[in-house]
């Protein structure tokens, strides 16, 4: 393990070159669905396991992860037992779902609106202009979009993860660490989920688009 926990790359830390595993206790692999068309229905994957390269260059990084199927959980045990079942997951059949990586893309370190709003805060000097133009700091987070393929009862599709970098450094216990949050969209008919229940009303009783937010830590392996 080398002495820094972090290097300095494009205005943020980011985390040193290695391997990283997910911290089992600090993560979170959710989604949401709407449920008759008007409320949203939250679940998540208590099994995971995710493995993150990062390179020295950290846009040639990868990552790869496996969800367990049946480890699903929304707060009902009838609704989770048919989301095991062949209606949708299937998990006697397909055990995982799976997570690989195809590229990486920097999205930047700075939200405008922030620049906007201390320019705005600005006293103005003569004619009216600011004193001074705020320089943009540099920050600890930042935006990365992840493309991928997710694997769903046998089914591949490509997913783009919208990933917010939540920082790194170096834990109390002496490991090398990192934070990220991530979402994006699907459509669970893709992965051929297409059970659903026409309303008398109209609409569906399941919602065909699926929220995905995942959150969590990663730890440097030595």
């Amino acid at each position: 393990m080398s002495d820094s926990a972090t290097r300095f790359w494009d205005g943020i830390n980011i985390p040193a070159p290695g391997t990283y595993l997910l911290d089992q206790a600090h993560k979170r692999i959710g989604f949401v669905a709407r449920h008759m068309m008007v409320s949203p229905v939250r679940g998540d994957f208590g099994e995971a396991t995710a493995r993150i390269i990062v390179e020295e260059d950290p846009l040639r990084s990868s990552v790869t992860a496996s969800i367990a199927a049946a480890s699903v959980s929304t707060g009902s045990a009838d609704r989770d037992e048919h989301l095991k079942s062949p209606d949708f997951l299937d998990v006697d059949r397909y055990p995982t779902l799976e997570y690989r990586s195809t590229g990486i893309k920097w999205q930047g370190n700075n939200d405008p609106i922030f620049f906007w709003a201390r320019l705005r805060n600005q006293r103005p000097g003569r004619m009216g202009m600011p004193r001074k133009i705020p320089q943009q700091s540099d920050r600890t987070t930042g935006r990365f979009v992840l493309t991928g393929e997710l694997t769903i009862k046998g089914i591949t599709r490509p997913v783009d993860l919208q990933v917010d970098f939540g920082g790194a450094g170096r834990d109390p216990y002496g490991q090398d660490i990192f934070g990220f949050s991530a979402t994006a969209e699907i459509d669970r008919e893709d992965y051929g989920l297409i059970w659903n229940v026409a309303l008398e009303g109209g609409g569906v009783l399941v919602g065909k688009n699926v929220r995905l937010e995942l959150a969590g830590e990663a730890i440097r392996q030595s």
